[in-house]
C-alpha cells in the first residue's frame, strides 16, 4: 500500500512538470510560429509542425477540445505558408489569437 501511495505522488509530480513544460512549449511555438510567417521556407517550419503535433497530443489527453482545435488551425496555416507560399510579410496568421484564448 506504501508503494502505491510513493508511485501516485510520483506520477502527480511528473504530470505536474508536464504541464509547466506545456506553457514554455506553447510560447515558444508562438515565436516560432511569428518566424515562419516572415519567412516560410526555414527549416524551423518544418520542425514547428511536429512540434505541434506532439502539443496536440497533450491537450487532447487533457480534454482541451478547444485548444486543439485551435493548434490544430495554427498548424494548416503553417503548413499552408511553408508548402504554398501564399503569405506575404505583411499577413499575419489568424489563429494566433485563438491559440493565445484557448490554450
Amino acid at each position: 500500500m506504501k508503494c502505491l501511495v510513493i508511485l501516485f505522488m510520483k506520477f502527480l509530480l511528473l504530470s505536474n512538470f508536464v504541464m509547466a513544460e506545456t506553457l514554455t512549449t506553447k510560447s515558444k511555438i508562438l515565436k516560432q510560429s511569428n518566424d515562419c510567417f516572415k519567412d516560410s521556407r526555414v527549416q524551423i517550419c518544418k520542425e514547428l509542425v511536429s512540434e505541434i503535433e506532439k502539443l496536440q497530443l497533450v491537450v487532447f489527453d487533457q480534454n482541451r477540445f478547444k485548444c486543439q482545435s485551435s493548434l490544430l488551425g495554427l498548424q494548416t496555416e503553417i503548413i499552408e505558408a511553408y508548402f504554398f507560399n501564399n503569405f506575404s510579410n505583411e499577413q499575419i496568421s489568424l489563429m494566433i489569437p485563438y491559440v493565445i484564448k484557448n490554450c
